[in-house]
């Protein structure tokens, strides 16, 4: 992704000295940020409990309860944990947790190395997917003299990478996809030993609120969501950025800051995530609780307007798509159930299988809900979902006259590396499936056992598994070609 400007709504506190600057090295981190004093276990989780401190990269789990496990676990088993901070960031849509590790990388080591040290850990691990993020997390090892306890590990981008279990996976040498068993990283993580695993912006906060103390750390914010939150602004705005306000602060003033209409609707959390009714955003406030009360989720911290110059239905089928070629693949949810919800939202919004499309979205969508082996599923249904909800309007006019009038912009990002796509020869196809079962989550097979084959073009790491499916097609009737050809 390319940089975002930086902004802030009131005085900056994850971002304080980045005016003017690109990085703040070990010394210039220092002069603003004084180091934490060294804690034991039990008055670091009492000072998370006081700061109210939840997990900021997505499931808002309370930091405190986190901490307790993993010193529980180690003092059972009598063995050293390891502190991970999640810097993968796959998402199209985030860039927050990449300017914090880009930009003020001891920061964030602050708090990992604060946490390590009260739980005695014999490791602090860093695993990222951004060769910029590794570089400076790598250079602020050294500065502090940290090489020998903390290791940068980089891992793939993609949008599963950052699953707590594919994270954990992939630094222990495997590949980066959710295990098929759900297991807490608290009992087993990184080489089998307790592991407090968070993302980089919480180790952030929690440096913060050791270095502030919870009164001066609670002075903004709510009295339930203290401190400040950092967000990726994108989606329609014109001044696209990352900002960071105070929680609590008006989600409108954070539009009208970055240049951004809220249109029809603005989806907040990112594609797990859930959209919200354009009006209801003006008067959101930017907090868990305040967007819960509009339908919303602070989620991992991502505001995309959505504006008005585009299909809406048009859009979220893109990301569905991509969202299902994403998936692990390794589970019926995602094998069968993301292809179905996308296939069926492509239809909608071409205006095919109108009458049925929308039941049957629902139908899938609640049959890959809390089955998976990990949370994706669930999350690419919230947000398939919420769209149906918000853009309802859309979704009629769809049904009515087979399109809204309006064309499929790409305000909403969804994969920028991509050089092919996919062409088949009609006249050749005899609908064998065997593209389907080599492209699962991106090719389907529709009603009539004819593969529906993805106008967009195919993500990078899918190129290898497209030339499969094109030699193993039987009639020949599939090609890539190259996207400017589109």
């Amino acid at each position: 992704m390319t940089p975002l400007a930086l902004r802030h709504i009131g005085p900056p506190r994850l971002t304080a000295g980045l005016d003017g600057t690109a990085r703040l090295d070990w010394d210039a981190h220092r002069r603003v940020h004084p180091e934490p004093r060294p804690l034991t276990s039990d008055r670091l989780i009492a000072l998370a409990e006081e700061g109210r401190l939840h997990g900021r990269g997505g499931a808002a789990f309370p930091f405190a309860r986190k901490l307790r496990a993993v010193a529980d676990s180690a003092a059972r088993r009598k063995r050293r944990p390891v502190v991970v901070v999640n810097g993968t960031e796959g998402e199209p849509g985030s860039a927050k947790d990449k300017v914090l590790l880009r930009r003020t990388p001891h920061l964030v080591l602050d708090g990992a190395t604060l946490a390590a040290t009260a739980l005695g850990a014999a490791e602090i691990v860093l695993g990222v997917t951004d060769e910029a993020a590794a570089a400076s997390l790598g250079r602020a090892a050294d500065e502090r003299g940290l090489s020998e306890r903390a290791r940068v590990v980089r891992l793939p981008e993609r949008f599963i990478t950052g699953e707590s279990g594919a994270l954990i996976r992939g630094i222990n040498g495997r590949p980066p996809v959710p295990p098929g068993r759900k297991a807490r990283a608290s009992t087993s993580g990184v080489g089998g030993l307790p592991t407090l695993l968070s993302n980089a912006e919480t180790y952030a906060q929690l440096a913060l609120l050791a270095g502030l103390g919870p009164a001066r750390y609670g002075s903004i914010g709510t009295p339930d969501e203290p401190g400040t939150v950092l967000l990726t602004v994108t989606g329609s705005a014109r001044f696209p950025a990352v900002v960071e306000t105070p929680a609590g602060a008006p989600l409108g003033h954070l539009l009208d800051l970055c240049g951004a209409r809220a249109g029809e609707g603005v989806l907040v959390g990112g594609y797990h995530g859930a959209w919200i009714d354009g009006a209801a955003a003006i008067g959101a406030r930017v907090s868990r609780a305040g967007l819960r009360e509009v339908g919303g989720t602070l989620g991992a911290g991502i505001v995309m307007p959505l504006g008005r110059g585009t299909c809406p239905l048009g859009e979220c089928a893109r990301v569905a798509r991509y969202l299902a070629a994403e998936s692990a693949g390794q589970c019926g949810p995602c094998r069968l159930g993301l292809p179905d919800i996308a296939g069926a939202l492509d239809a909608l919004t071409q205006g095919r299988d109108t009458a049925a499309a929308g039941e049957t979205i629902r139908r899938a969508a609640r049959m890959a809900s809390g089955r998976g082996a990990c949370a994706h599923p669930d999350g690419t249904a919230r947000f398939v979902l919420s769209a149906l909800e918000v853009f309802a309007a859309d979704a009629d006019r769809h049904v009515r006259h087979g399109g809204c009038g309006r064309p499929v912009r790409g305000v909403l990002p969804a994969g920028t590396d991509a050089r092919l796509r996919l062409e088949v020869d009609w006249s050749r196809c005899d609908g064998h499936g065997l593209c389907a079962d080599v492209l699962h989550g991106l090719v389907r097979m529709d009603e009539y056992g004819y593969p529906v084959i993805p106008a967009e073009p195919i993500p990078a790491r899918l190129e290898p598994d497209a030339r499969k499916a094109v030699a193993r097609c039987p009639g020949l009737a599939l090609r890539l070609v190259a996207r400017h050809n589109s």
